[in-house]
């Protein structure tokens, strides 16, 4: 699964326990700063392996790293939709770049491995749960996400209101969804 990427010399690899501390570095930022996570506390590095080791079991865990430094740059996994069998084909998606790395392409690198490996699985529809500003965007959220969303192919599917509180302030929730592949009828059974 190891690629490089020598215009920009990132390796896209699969993420190990290991990973877990510096990966938590990078979400920190995230729980304490922003609203595109609605965790109010960052979890133990304990905790966030067991979260790469549990999506590991049946999802792709996929990382971006600095070929030269071999610093950890960013993160995407995919986890269950809904744990219903009909539901098999569909996953949610979650990306987290390194703050300082945003709009470098690494986003599109990360999702593009991604979406490799799900459609591998035969995995059909991809989906992304994404906070959204409520009216307008602050400095703890902006629209960002959904723009980075739509520009790799994902459309809206539905808003949900003023669904969750951060930063004692209301935001809004979006679904997003792509289509990795053709719908057939009594498609194979993945799990």
């Amino acid at each position: 699964m190891e690629k490089e990427n020598l215009s920009t010399n990132i390796i896209i690899r699969e993420a190990t326990e290991d990973d877990a501390e510096n990966l938590l570095k990078i979400y920190s930022y995230y729980v304490e700063e922003t609203a595109i996570t609605f965790e109010y506390e960052v979890p133990s590095v304990a905790e966030f392996a067991g979260r790469i080791r549990k999506t590991k079991e049946k999802y792709p865990y996929i990382v971006a790293q600095d070929k030269n430094t071999g610093r950890l740059l960013g993160y995407s996994y995919a986890s269950a939709f809904k744990e219903r069998a009909a539901y098999q084909w569909s996953v949610e998606t979650t990306i987290y770049v390194d703050k300082d790395c945003k709009r470098g392409g690494l986003g599109r690198l990360l999702y593009a491995e991604l979406e490799k490996c799900l459609s591998a699985m035969g995995i059909l529809n991809v989906n992304a749960c994404i906070g959204y500003p409520n009216g307008a965007e602050d400095e703890h959220l902006t629209y960002d996400s959904v723009k980075f969303h739509e520009k790799l192919g994902y459309s809206m599917v539905g808003e949900f209101h003023q669904c969750g509180s951060k930063f004692g302030r209301w935001y809004n929730m979006v679904w997003m969804e792509k289509m990795l592949g053709e719908h057939v009828d009594n498609p194979k059974e993945l799990f």
